[in-house]
Protein backbone atom coordinates (compact mmCIF):
# COMPACT_ATOMS: atom_id res chain seq x y z
CA UNK A 1 0.00 0.00 0.00
CA UNK A 2 1.56 3.46 -0.95
CA UNK A 3 0.43 7.06 0.15
CA UNK A 4 1.76 9.52 2.62
CA UNK A 5 -0.97 9.52 5.41
CA UNK A 6 0.18 12.93 6.91
CA UNK A 7 -0.68 15.21 3.86
CA UNK A 8 -3.34 12.60 3.43
CA UNK A 9 -5.01 13.74 6.59
CA UNK A 10 -4.57 17.43 5.38
CA UNK A 11 -7.11 16.87 2.57
CA UNK A 12 -9.41 15.28 4.57
CA UNK A 13 -9.12 18.29 7.02
CA UNK A 14 -9.63 20.84 4.46
CA UNK A 15 -12.95 19.11 2.72
CA UNK A 16 -14.37 18.30 6.12
CA UNK A 17 -14.06 22.16 6.80
CA UNK A 18 -16.37 22.89 3.90
CA UNK A 19 -19.58 22.80 5.80
CA UNK A 20 -22.04 23.48 2.83
CA UNK A 21 -22.71 23.93 -0.70
CA UNK A 22 -22.53 27.66 0.40
CA UNK A 23 -19.25 27.76 1.84
CA UNK A 24 -17.69 25.80 -1.26
CA UNK A 25 -19.25 29.04 -2.77
CA UNK A 26 -16.84 31.38 -1.25
CA UNK A 27 -13.72 29.33 -1.03
CA UNK A 28 -14.32 28.74 -5.05
CA UNK A 29 -14.33 32.24 -5.16
CA UNK A 30 -11.31 32.98 -3.54
CA UNK A 31 -10.06 31.18 -6.40
CA UNK A 32 -11.58 33.36 -8.96
CA UNK A 33 -13.93 30.57 -9.67
CA UNK A 34 -17.56 31.92 -9.45
CA UNK A 35 -19.94 28.63 -8.87
CA UNK A 36 -23.44 28.72 -9.06
CA UNK A 37 -25.46 26.78 -6.55
CA UNK A 38 -26.15 23.56 -8.68
CA UNK A 39 -22.80 23.31 -9.36
CA UNK A 40 -21.58 24.18 -5.63
CA UNK A 41 -23.90 21.38 -4.20
CA UNK A 42 -22.82 18.70 -6.70
CA UNK A 43 -19.09 19.24 -6.09
CA UNK A 44 -19.88 20.23 -2.31
CA UNK A 45 -21.46 16.04 -2.35
CA UNK A 46 -18.64 14.58 -4.21
CA UNK A 47 -16.20 16.15 -1.93
CA UNK A 48 -17.68 14.71 1.07
CA UNK A 49 -19.34 10.98 -0.51
CA UNK A 50 -15.88 11.04 -2.22
CA UNK A 51 -17.73 10.00 -5.18
CA UNK A 52 -16.20 10.88 -8.57
CA UNK A 53 -17.80 14.19 -9.92
CA UNK A 54 -18.76 13.88 -13.64
CA UNK A 55 -19.05 17.20 -15.23
CA UNK A 56 -20.53 16.91 -18.99
CA UNK A 57 -21.15 20.27 -21.42
CA UNK A 58 -19.80 22.37 -23.87
CA UNK A 59 -16.16 23.10 -24.27
CA UNK A 60 -15.60 26.52 -22.52
CA UNK A 61 -18.07 26.21 -19.49
CA UNK A 62 -15.55 25.87 -16.71
CA UNK A 63 -15.33 22.11 -15.99
CA UNK A 64 -11.65 22.11 -16.35
CA UNK A 65 -11.48 25.39 -14.27
CA UNK A 66 -13.51 23.74 -11.60
CA UNK A 67 -10.63 21.13 -11.14
CA UNK A 68 -8.25 23.40 -10.77
CA UNK A 69 -9.57 25.77 -8.48
CA UNK A 70 -10.72 22.75 -6.28
CA UNK A 71 -6.95 21.67 -6.24
CA UNK A 72 -5.97 25.11 -5.15
CA UNK A 73 -8.61 25.36 -2.39
CA UNK A 74 -7.40 21.55 -0.63
CA UNK A 75 -3.77 22.62 -1.52
CA UNK A 76 -3.54 19.51 -3.26
CA UNK A 77 -1.66 18.81 -6.44
CA UNK A 78 -3.38 18.80 -9.54
CA UNK A 79 -3.21 15.48 -11.65
CA UNK A 80 -4.39 15.89 -15.07
CA UNK A 81 -5.29 12.75 -18.10
CA UNK A 82 -5.71 14.27 -20.84
CA UNK A 83 -8.05 11.59 -23.02
CA UNK A 84 -7.75 11.01 -26.19
CA UNK A 85 -8.72 8.43 -29.32
CA UNK A 86 -6.15 5.44 -29.08
CA UNK A 87 -5.47 5.77 -25.31
CA UNK A 88 -4.67 2.69 -23.50
CA UNK A 89 -3.98 1.58 -19.93
CA UNK A 90 -0.32 1.40 -20.18
CA UNK A 91 -0.18 5.29 -21.18
CA UNK A 92 -2.34 6.31 -18.13
CA UNK A 93 -0.96 4.12 -15.38
CA UNK A 94 2.56 3.45 -15.42
CA UNK A 95 5.66 2.31 -17.87
CA UNK A 96 8.96 0.67 -17.08
CA UNK A 97 11.84 3.23 -17.93
CA UNK A 98 13.98 0.93 -20.25
CA UNK A 99 16.83 3.35 -20.78
CA UNK A 100 17.40 3.30 -16.98
CA UNK A 101 17.42 -0.46 -16.72
CA UNK A 102 19.35 -0.91 -19.55
CA UNK A 103 22.24 0.67 -18.04
CA UNK A 104 21.54 -0.56 -14.35
CA UNK A 105 22.63 -4.37 -16.25
CA UNK A 106 25.38 -2.70 -18.35
CA UNK A 107 26.59 -1.53 -15.20
CA UNK A 108 26.04 -4.73 -13.40
CA UNK A 109 27.72 -6.70 -16.23
CA UNK A 110 31.09 -4.28 -15.79
CA UNK A 111 30.48 -5.12 -11.84
CA UNK A 112 30.87 -9.07 -12.60
CA UNK A 113 27.53 -9.06 -10.96
CA UNK A 114 26.24 -12.94 -12.68
CA UNK A 115 22.95 -13.60 -10.12
CA UNK A 116 20.26 -13.97 -12.82
CA UNK A 117 17.54 -13.46 -10.42
CA UNK A 118 19.34 -10.82 -7.84
CA UNK A 119 19.45 -8.59 -11.47
CA UNK A 120 15.44 -9.53 -12.55
CA UNK A 121 14.86 -8.35 -8.79
CA UNK A 122 16.88 -5.23 -9.07
CA UNK A 123 15.41 -4.39 -12.86
CA UNK A 124 12.25 -4.15 -11.75
CA UNK A 125 12.50 -2.01 -8.63
CA UNK A 126 10.43 1.00 -7.85
CA UNK A 127 12.83 3.65 -8.97
CA UNK A 128 12.64 2.17 -12.84
CA UNK A 129 8.69 2.52 -12.72
CA UNK A 130 7.58 5.67 -14.27
CA UNK A 131 4.37 6.85 -12.72
CA UNK A 132 1.57 8.47 -15.46
CA UNK A 133 -1.37 9.90 -14.24
CA UNK A 134 -3.74 7.53 -12.80
CA UNK A 135 -0.80 5.94 -10.86
CA UNK A 136 0.23 9.11 -9.53
CA UNK A 137 -2.83 10.22 -8.36
CA UNK A 138 -3.46 6.76 -6.05
CA UNK A 139 0.46 7.44 -4.39
CA UNK A 140 -0.21 10.91 -4.20
CA UNK A 141 -2.42 12.12 -1.17
CA UNK A 142 -3.81 14.42 -1.42
CA UNK A 143 -4.54 15.11 -4.45
CA UNK A 144 -6.89 16.19 -7.33
CA UNK A 145 -7.66 13.54 -10.80
CA UNK A 146 -8.66 15.27 -13.34
CA UNK A 147 -9.70 12.94 -16.31
CA UNK A 148 -10.04 15.59 -18.72
CA UNK A 149 -12.35 14.95 -22.02
CA UNK A 150 -13.40 11.29 -21.31
CA UNK A 151 -15.65 11.05 -24.63
CA UNK A 152 -12.28 11.28 -26.87
CA UNK A 153 -11.36 7.86 -25.31
CA UNK A 154 -12.20 4.71 -26.57
CA UNK A 155 -14.97 2.57 -24.86
CA UNK A 156 -12.12 -0.25 -23.40
CA UNK A 157 -10.16 2.54 -21.76
CA UNK A 158 -13.82 4.36 -20.30
CA UNK A 159 -14.18 0.51 -18.79
CA UNK A 160 -10.20 0.25 -17.67
CA UNK A 161 -11.11 3.89 -15.88
CA UNK A 162 -14.48 2.26 -14.32
CA UNK A 163 -12.38 -0.57 -12.41
CA UNK A 164 -9.75 1.79 -11.18
CA UNK A 165 -12.00 4.03 -9.61
CA UNK A 166 -14.30 1.48 -8.28
CA UNK A 167 -11.30 0.52 -5.46
CA UNK A 168 -8.84 3.32 -6.44
CA UNK A 169 -6.08 -0.02 -6.41
CA UNK A 170 -3.94 -0.84 -9.10
CA UNK A 171 -2.18 -4.10 -9.82
CA UNK A 172 1.61 -4.01 -11.07
CA UNK A 173 2.40 -7.48 -11.65
CA UNK A 174 6.27 -7.13 -10.63
CA UNK A 175 5.60 -4.80 -7.89
CA UNK A 176 2.25 -6.01 -6.58
CA UNK A 177 -1.34 -3.78 -5.90
CA UNK A 178 -0.81 0.03 -5.25
CA UNK A 179 -3.61 1.41 -3.07
CA UNK A 180 -4.69 4.90 -2.29
CA UNK A 181 -4.30 5.86 1.23
CA UNK A 182 -6.65 8.34 0.36
CA UNK A 183 -8.80 8.35 -2.70
CA UNK A 184 -7.80 11.75 -4.85
CA UNK A 185 -10.74 13.73 -5.67
CA UNK A 186 -11.74 12.75 -9.16
CA UNK A 187 -13.03 15.41 -11.69
CA UNK A 188 -14.31 13.55 -14.99
CA UNK A 189 -15.18 16.07 -17.86
CA UNK A 190 -16.87 15.09 -21.24
CA UNK A 191 -17.93 17.79 -23.91
CA UNK A 192 -20.26 15.32 -25.39
CA UNK A 193 -18.84 14.63 -28.91
CA UNK A 194 -20.24 10.91 -28.20
CA UNK A 195 -22.29 9.39 -25.04
CA UNK A 196 -20.10 7.96 -22.55
CA UNK A 197 -21.36 4.62 -20.67
CA UNK A 198 -23.60 4.42 -17.94
CA UNK A 199 -21.68 2.05 -15.53
CA UNK A 200 -19.00 4.83 -15.48
CA UNK A 201 -21.69 7.88 -14.96
CA UNK A 202 -23.69 5.58 -12.50
CA UNK A 203 -20.26 5.71 -10.37
CA UNK A 204 -19.89 9.18 -10.41
CA UNK A 205 -22.21 12.55 -9.33
CA UNK A 206 -23.19 13.88 -12.64
CA UNK A 207 -23.50 17.53 -13.23
CA UNK A 208 -24.33 19.54 -16.86
CA UNK A 209 -22.51 23.03 -16.67
CA UNK A 210 -24.68 25.78 -18.92
CA UNK A 211 -23.17 28.19 -20.47
CA UNK A 212 -23.61 31.61 -17.44
CA UNK A 213 -26.34 33.21 -17.47
CA UNK A 214 -26.05 37.23 -18.03
CA UNK A 215 -25.02 38.62 -14.55
CA UNK A 216 -22.79 35.81 -13.90
CA UNK A 217 -20.79 36.03 -16.74
CA UNK A 218 -20.64 39.83 -16.10
CA UNK A 219 -18.97 38.74 -12.86
CA UNK A 220 -16.77 36.36 -13.95
CA UNK A 221 -15.22 38.40 -16.76
CA UNK A 222 -15.12 41.43 -13.53
CA UNK A 223 -13.53 38.97 -11.24
CA UNK A 224 -11.25 37.29 -13.69
CA UNK A 225 -10.07 40.38 -15.03
CA UNK A 226 -9.47 43.62 -12.81
CA UNK A 227 -9.40 46.08 -15.48
CA UNK A 228 -12.24 45.30 -17.02
CA UNK A 229 -14.88 48.25 -17.21
CA UNK A 230 -18.40 46.85 -16.11
CA UNK A 231 -19.70 48.52 -19.47
CA UNK A 232 -17.19 46.64 -21.64
CA UNK A 233 -17.73 43.48 -19.49
CA UNK A 234 -22.03 43.55 -19.91
CA UNK A 235 -21.24 44.46 -23.96
CA UNK A 236 -19.57 41.64 -24.41
CA UNK A 237 -21.29 38.79 -22.42
CA UNK A 238 -24.38 40.35 -24.32
CA UNK A 239 -22.45 39.79 -27.32
CA UNK A 240 -21.40 36.20 -26.47
CA UNK A 241 -25.30 35.46 -25.27
CA UNK A 242 -26.35 36.80 -29.31
CA UNK A 243 -23.37 34.44 -30.58
CA UNK A 244 -24.52 31.41 -28.32
CA UNK A 245 -28.03 31.98 -30.05
CA UNK A 246 -27.03 32.20 -33.77
CA UNK A 247 -26.73 28.19 -34.49
CA UNK A 248 -22.94 29.14 -34.99
CA UNK A 249 -20.51 25.92 -35.48
CA UNK A 250 -18.61 26.60 -31.97
CA UNK A 251 -19.88 29.17 -29.98
CA UNK A 252 -18.26 30.87 -27.49
CA UNK A 253 -18.14 29.54 -23.92
CA UNK A 254 -16.65 31.44 -20.95
CA UNK A 255 -13.00 30.60 -21.80
CA UNK A 256 -13.83 32.21 -25.14
CA UNK A 257 -15.47 35.38 -23.76
CA UNK A 258 -12.43 36.11 -21.27
CA UNK A 259 -9.78 35.58 -24.25
CA UNK A 260 -12.01 37.90 -26.44
CA UNK A 261 -12.16 40.97 -23.22
CA UNK A 262 -8.53 40.32 -22.63
CA UNK A 263 -7.95 41.04 -26.45
CA UNK A 264 -9.84 44.24 -26.03
CA UNK A 265 -8.30 45.48 -23.13
CA UNK A 266 -4.90 44.49 -24.70
CA UNK A 267 -5.95 47.35 -27.29
CA UNK A 268 -7.12 49.42 -25.23
CA UNK A 269 -10.78 49.40 -25.44
CA UNK A 270 -13.40 50.32 -22.95
CA UNK A 271 -16.28 49.42 -24.82
CA UNK A 272 -17.46 47.29 -27.91
CA UNK A 273 -17.71 48.90 -30.59
CA UNK A 274 -18.58 47.19 -34.13
CA UNK A 275 -15.26 47.09 -35.47
CA UNK A 276 -13.04 46.43 -33.11
CA UNK A 277 -15.35 43.64 -32.05
CA UNK A 278 -15.11 42.14 -35.56
CA UNK A 279 -11.13 42.83 -35.27
CA UNK A 280 -10.75 40.84 -32.40
CA UNK A 281 -13.50 37.96 -33.16
CA UNK A 282 -10.95 35.37 -33.78
CA UNK A 283 -10.20 35.33 -29.52
CA UNK A 284 -13.90 34.44 -29.71
CA UNK A 285 -14.55 31.90 -32.58
CA UNK A 286 -12.26 29.69 -34.07
CA UNK A 287 -14.25 28.19 -37.37
CA UNK A 288 -14.27 30.37 -40.19
CA UNK A 289 -17.57 29.71 -41.42
CA UNK A 290 -18.80 31.35 -38.13
CA UNK A 291 -16.60 34.75 -38.19
CA UNK A 292 -17.80 34.79 -42.08
CA UNK A 293 -21.70 33.64 -40.61
CA UNK A 294 -21.58 36.01 -38.13
CA UNK A 295 -19.74 39.39 -39.79
CA UNK A 296 -22.35 39.04 -42.77
CA UNK A 297 -25.23 38.85 -40.26
CA UNK A 298 -24.43 41.53 -38.63
CA UNK A 299 -24.50 40.13 -35.36
CA UNK A 300 -21.81 42.62 -33.59
CA UNK A 301 -24.00 45.27 -34.38
CA UNK A 302 -26.84 44.55 -32.45
CA UNK A 303 -26.70 45.78 -29.12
Amino acid sequence: MLGRTGEAKGAIGAAAGIESPDRLVELLDRQAYLADEGLATAAFLALRMRRPLFLEGEAGVGKTELAKALAALLEAPLIRLQCYEGLDAAQALYDWDFARQLLHLKAAEAAGVTDVGRLEGEIYDRRFLIARPLLKALETGPSVLLVDEIDRADDEFEAFLLEVLSDYTISIPELGTVRATTPPVVVVTSNRTREVHDALKRRCLYHWLEHPGFDREVAILLRRLPDCTETLAAQVARAAARLRGAGLVKPPGVAETLDWTEALLTLGAKELDPDRAAATLGAALKYREDVESVLSRGLLRHE
